[in-house]
């Protein structure tokens, strides 16, 4: 290797199939896989760990079910462990499957936005790497519209009571990729768990 230059790691390989089966919501009992019921979109949210991200959403009204997973990286069906790694480029993923006549993609960013740290890089509190990052992964231009005036309205909000620049990035939607079981709904099997989600800042309306 020339003098000066660092190796890039490479993307973990990851598998052809799916990393385990999943099994209703522990919440309200219905599917946490697809197919979603006619008429309702996907958001997919990056706020950190993602066992406190996914508890913010399963109770809102017009959510039909929500999900964990990871999403915006390279490695296909990856493990926790992978992803813990940094070498799969994923960020652990909430995924709310919502009717979008009942409960709208900016109030589900309301939620975003006010129960984490979006002036964060590649954390949330004590938990540090990419895999921590906060993200809004969107499935189409509507959503990309909706998350750019999100953001720069939050911006203002947070400008105008001090706080830093958002670092928030906003990505075209590709695969994603089931959790383990024992991560879907974790905070609903274990009251007690690490949780850092919270109101944080301000809040996102007026």
């Amino acid at each position: 290797m020339p003098f000066g230059r660092t190796r890039t790691p490479r993307a973990l390989p990851g598998r052809d199939t799916p990393i385990a089966e999943q099994q209703p919501h522990a919440v309200h009992g219905r599917p946490i896989v697809p197919p979603w019921p006619d008429g309702h979109d996907l958001a997919v949210v990056g706020m950190g760990c993602f066992w406190g991200a996914e508890r913010l959403f399963w109770s809102v009204s017009g959510v039909h079910t929500t999900f964990v997973g990871y999403a915006g990286g390279t490695t296909p069906n990856p493990t926790y462990r992978e992803v813990c790694t940094g070498l799969t480029g994923h960020a652990e993923v909430a995924g709310i499957v919502y009717d979008p006549s009942v409960v709208s993609y900016d109030s589900l960013l309301a939620r975003f936005w006010e129960n984490h740290d979006p002036t964060q890089v590649d954390r949330q509190g004590n938990d540090v790497g990419t895999q921590y990052r906060s993200c809004l992964l969107v499935a189409d231009d509507t959503q990309r519209a909706v998350a750019e005036a999100s953001t720069a309205h939050y911006q203002a909000r947070l400008s105008a009571h001090g706080f830093g620049t958002i670092a928030t990035r906003i990505e075209a939607l590709g695969p994603v990729y089931w959790a383990e079981p024992e991560h879907q709904q974790y905070l609903h099997k274990h009251p007690g768990g690490y949780c850092n989600h919270g109101f944080c800042q301000v809040h996102y309306a007026e």
